[in-house]
C-alpha cells in the first residue's frame, strides 16, 4: 500500500529544502524511504511512501524547514525521540499586525537573547518565522519550551518565565539522579 501527502511551503524556503545539488531533499528521501516532488513555482510538496510513519517523519522534517529551521536541526526529527510543535501567533494577537510584531519581539528578545535563554534552559531549538513559532526538542523539553513561549505570548514577565524554566530544569536533573540511584 502506498501513502501520499501534500503540503505547502513558503516559496523562499523551497531552495533550503532542496539544498545544494539537491542533497537535503535526497537525504530526507533516503532516511525516510520516501519520494519527494517539489513544485518550486507554487510551493507545493508531494511526498509518497510505503510506510505511514516514514511519510509522517518526512512531512515533519519538511514542515520544520518551511517554518525557518535549517536542515541540520530539522533532521533531528528523523530520530524517533524528537518532536515538532508549532504555535500560531495569531491565536494570541488576532490579526493585529502591530501586536504580532511585538509578541515576536518578546519571544526573540533583544539580539535574540530571550530565544537563546529558552533554548538553553529547555535544550530545544526555536524558530520564529512568519506568523508562527516552531520548536524542536525531546517530548518533555518540548512541553516546557512550549509553556515558556506561551507564557511570554500571554504577557508574563521574562524573569518569571526564566525562573520557572530554571526550577523545572533542577526538578528534571533531580529526578534523573533519583532514577539513576534506583
Amino acid at each position: 500500500m502506498e501513502y501520499s501527502y501534500e503540503l505547502k511551503l513558503p516559496k523562499e524556503r523551497i531552495a533550503v529544502l532542496i539544498g545544494k545539488k539537491g542533497e537535503v531533499k535526497k537525504r530526507i528521501e533516503e532516511e525516510t524511504k520516501t519520494e519527494i516532488k517539489v513544485d518550486s513555482k507554487e510551493g507545493d510538496i508531494f511526498i509518497k511512501g510505503k510506510d505511514a510513519l516514514s511519510l509522517f517523519t518526512a512531512r515533519e522534517v519538511i514542515t520544520a524547514i518551511g517554518r525557518g529551521f535549517n536542515p541540520e536541526i530539522a533532521e533531528l526529527l528523523l530520530k524517533g525521540d524528537y518532536g515538532l510543535e508549532i504555535l500560531n501567533i495569531t491565536e494570541f494577537t488576532g490579526k493585529n499586525q502591530a501586536s504580532m510584531i511585538r509578541l515576536k519581539g518578546r519571544v526573540i528578545g533583544r539580539e535574540g537573547k530571550s530565544r537563546k535563554i529558552i533554548e538553553e534552559l529547555t535544550e530545544c531549538y526555536i524558530s520564529v518565522y512568519g506568523k508562527t513559532i516552531a520548536i524542536i526538542g525531546k517530548p518533555e523539553d518540548l512541553a516546557n519550551a512550549r509553556r515558556a513561549v506561551e507564557s511570554l505570548l500571554q504577557g508574563s514577565p521574562h524573569s518569571n518565565v526564566y525562573k520557572w524554566l530554571e526550577k523545572r530544569r533542577r526538578e528534571i536533573k533531580r529526578q534523573g539522579i533519583i532514577e539513576g540511584l534506583k
